[in-house]
């Protein structure tokens, strides 16, 4: 299974990014989908993640009700919709592949390479 993130980049606080992650290798419906992002010098950090129906949705407690993870299993495609970003949501971020829905970075499998985004204030 091979993930590959896009979509970062450098907004001001304030502003929204998409990221998006394709996956392929393996069945994707299968797969519950996680992003979490690690800043410098931080722990790995849990953002939100997607069963692999796309029923069922969880959020850390940082961007909720500002991020908005959804998934097109035709399109082997999971993405994150970033609104009201702040300065601190300045990371890398990384979408994962899991055999289960969690919100810990040891229960997925599957990593992408991850995507740098940029908060300015």
């Amino acid at each position: 299974v091979q993930l590959q993130a896009s979509g970062g980049g450098l907004v001001q606080a304030g502003g929204s990014l998409r990221l998006s992650c394709t996956v392929s290798g393996g069945t994707f419906s299968t797969y519950p989908m996680g992003w979490f992002r690690q800043a410098p010098g931080k722990e790995r950090e849990f953002v939100a993640g997607i069963s692999g129906t796309g029923h069922y949705t969880l959020y850390g407690d940082s961007v909720k009700g500002r991020f908005t993870v959804s998934r097109v299993n035709a399109k082997n495609t999971v993405d994150l919709q970033m609104n009201s970003l702040k300065p601190e949501d300045t990371a890398v971020y990384y979408c994962a592949a899991s055999s289960r829905f969690g919100g810990t970075s040891a229960e997925y499998d599957y990593w992408g390479q991850g995507t740098q985004v940029t908060v300015s204030s």
